[in-house]
């Protein structure tokens, strides 16, 4: 492991390789294999284990600002596709996930998430 003591945030915050196998073990019963070493926010190759979306468990002060940033930007970018694509994606509902990532945003901010 390298001897870091750190929790980290995949450099892909929306990745979601969890979320997909999830599903397709529900839907299927098939469940892949999770990757073994993940880059994170940081630019370390580091174990999935020691990766975490969840801001109160991540201790790498650069990941959580990439984490940070990451957040601001999908909030930002789900408020102009909501606008564009008005039909699929209400503004309301637009502005309902964006929120999210922004609460999310202003959690990996905190030095006491």
């Amino acid at each position: 492991m390298g001897g870091d003591p750190h929790i980290h945030v995949e450099v892909k915050v929306l990745h979601g390789d969890a979320l997909v196998r999830n599903a397709l073990a529900s839907t299927f019963g098939l469940a892949g294999d999770l990757p073994s070493q993940v880059t994170t926010g940081c630019g370390l190759r580091v174990p999935y284990a020691m990766t975490s979306p969840r801001p109160d468990r991540v201790t790498c002060l650069a990941c959580r600002e990439h984490a940070q940033r990451e957040h601001l930007r999908l909030a930002q970018e789900v408020e102009r596709l909501s606008r564009m694509l008005g039909s699929i994606i209400t503004p309301a509902q637009g502005k309902l996930v964006a929120d999210w990532h922004r609460d999310l945003a202003r959690k990996f901010s905190d030095a006491e998430s």
